[in-house]
């Protein structure tokens, strides 16, 4: 696969028209994810943006004492640093991948450059910023109103849909810190699922053996996301 079929598996890049794709390819940079990277701190002046192709980031919110809660995921479907085009340089979140993988990165000062044009790339990545919004307001209700069992239902399909395998590299301590919630709490729900045959879990490995199931299992929040970055983003750009 060429680099440049490599960057185009990342679906927002892939929706850009052909005019904007030659400016861009010259200035995207292929850069590895390891696990546990963080792209940006809360309060840092960003220098690039991150386009993932095979990785995932979590965005999450840290508390005076270390505590964090994971406000929303992006992966091959998006891009990790919104708040530089609308209209700030930093953030109060935090940007870590949580699946490892490769991606690419293109200079601030590009973004911004393509973004005050106007047209399809200020479109497009306002759509995508809206449907990243929508994603954390359902991320905050359900952490408030919902079950464990049907948090972890949420995180594992809102992930699948941006990996191109079944399984997770994660540990139940991550996932808690993700959740904001105790690491015995993601033991007990991960049990509730792999006695249901839904996953199998060892070893920081999770594996999803019945996707059906945890669509049947899940809350309504999942599709609420997914039907908004559908109705929101083009057919070849939509989770």
């Amino acid at each position: 696969m060429s680099g440049e079929d490599e960057a185009r598996q990342n679906l927002l890049l892939a929706a850009l028209p052909a005019s904007e794709w030659d400016r861009w390819r010259g200035e995207l940079q292929p850069v590895a994810l390891p696990l546990g990277m963080v792209l940006y701190e809360a309060g840092m002046r960003m220098s690039h943006v991150y386009f993932p192709t095979s990785a995932i980031a979590s965005l999450l919110y840290v508390l005076e004492d270390g505590a964090t809660a994971e406000v929303a995921v992006v992966g091959f479907e998006g891009v990790v640093g919104i708040s530089l085009f609308m209209g700030g340089v930093s953030t109060t979140s935090r940007a870590v991948v949580q699946s490892a993988g490769q991606g690419y990165r293109l200079p601030a000062s590009f973004l911004m450059q393509e973004f005050n044009r106007g047209g399809p790339v200020l479109h497009l990545l306002l759509r995508y910023t809206q449907a990243l919004l929508t994603q954390m307001a359902q991320t905050a209700v359900c952490n408030r109103h919902h079950t464990l069992d049907q948090q972890l239902c949420r995180w594992l399909l809102l992930s699948l849909d941006r990996l191109h395998s079944s399984e997770l590299v994660m540990t139940q301590e991550l996932i808690a810190n993700m959740l904001g919630v105790r690491r015995e709490g993601v033991t007990e729900a991960a049990g509730h699922l792999q006695d249901a045959g839904l996953i199998r879990y060892r070893r920081g490995h999770i594996t999803v053996l019945d996707r059906g199931g945890l669509e049947q299992r899940v809350c309504e929040c999942y599709a609420v996301v997914k039907r908004e970055y559908d109705r929101l983003l083009p057919a070849n750009v939509a989770t």
